[in-house]
């Protein structure tokens, strides 16, 4: 028999804080998950939710306050879904994000080993250099916003205080355009309608501008009124483009991109190199931030100029060549097309020859690269948050490089691999968090590891 029952009211005293950024309490040992609580604060709840091993509950009235309070400067926090972490003090949050990396090592792979603190921005703001906004007719007005919490109802906001200005601008600008011209936003229930999304992509470093219309249909009625009132009312725009998404899919962009206006593709800098960015193009979204990631992956690596280097799951090649100006030759692994495609293009753009793209599994390309004779000193891996593949793990410890350098958006799933190649004779050395993401949850790990 749990202790609490739905709408039951108790006061507890919040002891952590779980990794979606939710308080955490105890009632006669039943744990109690309470969004907005920070820890040492003393809340009175009311009970939301039961299960047998935990519950949910609601702040209806705050006791304490933790030093570590302070008040979320965004109008719209307490509705809307993007961010998680305002109402922390941004000192408070990078210590979190130590915390929770390490203790997923401590956890999941039993690793005691060294964990840097979190590397943070000066000005945690504005970062974001893609915002993908859903579109929708609410209130009796074309809307562009982010969903409210566990919704798909917008918020009607003028602006993002972690979105770059020019999106946030771009983005509202083109939905004005619209709702002049009556474009009609997609319906999702009833699957009707046209515009489903707007999308804006900024380029830090160059100031290029491109701005995506998602739309249910093929054929875009009005499209010359559409890209002249674009033009007119962002007149820094580079690139005007239509993407066709007629699937009933929670995937933002379809398959088909039209130009509209300009190129196709819009440019930024990454460490001086610079990249092509296509709507479909994985770019890192926090330009300065992913300069000091990449800083850390190629100090662990320690290149002299003469190591032959992997980099797994390379996307555009992005580290890849940030890695080839220090290393004798580079080979990235991808198995997305047309990621390999633009990795290809941005090592033509930048001058790069060290480095060869191929386009596969890491698991199977890694074996091949080996029967070529080709050995790597070094493998870098950067996957997505479900971690490397096992295999593919077994196939690297076997080819023995020196060093393994990993990249992770998944502390979980990281130190589930750190487990592994442990067994498999690597020793994890350190770790560093660099907070890609402020006000957010979410945190990428850099992990050292050598061959024993």
């Amino acid at each position: 028999m749990i202790p609490v029952q739905k709408n039951d009211e108790h006061v507890v005293d919040i002891v952590d804080l779980t990794h979606d950024g939710s308080g955490v309490a105890r009632i006669d040992g039943y744990t109690v998950f309470i969004p907005g609580a920070l820890p040492t604060e003393q809340v009175k709840i009311r009970i939301t939710k039961t299960t047998k091993s935990y519950g949910f509950g609601r702040i209806i009235r705050q006791k304490t306050k933790s030093v570590d309070r302070v008040e979320p400067p965004c109008p719209v926090y307490n509705q809307c879904g993007g961010c998680q972490l305002q109402h922390l003090s941004y000192d408070a949050e990078l210590v979190f994000k130590h915390n929770r990396v390490r203790d997923a090592f401590a956890r999941l792979a039993g690793l005691e080993i060294p964990v840097h603190e979190t590397i943070g921005m000066e000005d945690p703001w504005g970062y974001r250099n893609k915002a993908q906004v859903p579109v929708a007719f609410q209130s009796n007005k074309l809307m562009a916003g982010f969903y409210q919490k566990r919704s798909h109802r917008i918020i009607d906001m003028d602006y993002c205080l972690i979105q770059n200005k020019e999106n946030d601008e771009a983005i509202q600008a083109v939905r004005k355009v619209l709702a002049d011209l009556k474009v009609p936003a997609y319906d999702e229930k009833k699957q009707t309608g046209v515009i489903r999304h707007i999308m804006a992509r900024h380029g830090y470093h160059t100031n290029e501008l491109m701005i995506v219309l998602v739309t249910k249909v093929k054929q875009l009625r009005g499209i010359d009124k559409i890209v002249a009132g674009i033009l007119k009312a962002v007149p820094n725009v580079t690139s005007i483009q239509h993407n066709i998404n007629p699937e009933d899919t929670n995937v933002i962009l379809g398959k088909k991109n039209i130009v509209l206006h300009g190129p196709a593709v819009i440019r930024d800098q990454i460490g001086g190199l610079t990249y092509e960015i296509s709507p479909h193009s994985f770019f890192q979204v926090n330009p300065l931030q992913t300069e000091k990631l990449y800083g850390k992956a190629l100090e662990y690596a320690q290149l002299t100029g003469e190591e032959i280097v992997v980099d797994a799951y390379c996307g555009i090649g992005s580290i890849s060549l940030s890695l080839a100006q220090q290393a004798k030759h580079v080979y990235g692994i991808e198995m997305v097309p047309q990621a390999i495609d633009d990795a290809r293009r941005n090592a033509a753009a930048n001058g790069i020859d060290n480095v060869s793209f191929e386009y596969g599994t890491a698991e199977s390309v890694m074996p091949a690269l080996v029967k070529a004779g080709i050995k790597p000193d070094v493998i870098v891996v950067d996957p997505p948050r479900k971690g490397c593949d096992e295999e593919f793990l077994r196939a690297a410890a076997e080819v023995a490089p020196k060093r393994i350098v990993y990249v992770s958006c998944n502390a979980s799933t990281q130190a589930r691999d750190a487990k592994l190649l442990a067994e498999l004779g690597y020793k994890l050395m350190e770790v560093t968090p660099v907070d890609m993401f402020p006000h957010t949850t979410h945190v990428e790990s850099v992990a050292l590891f050598v061959k024993m």
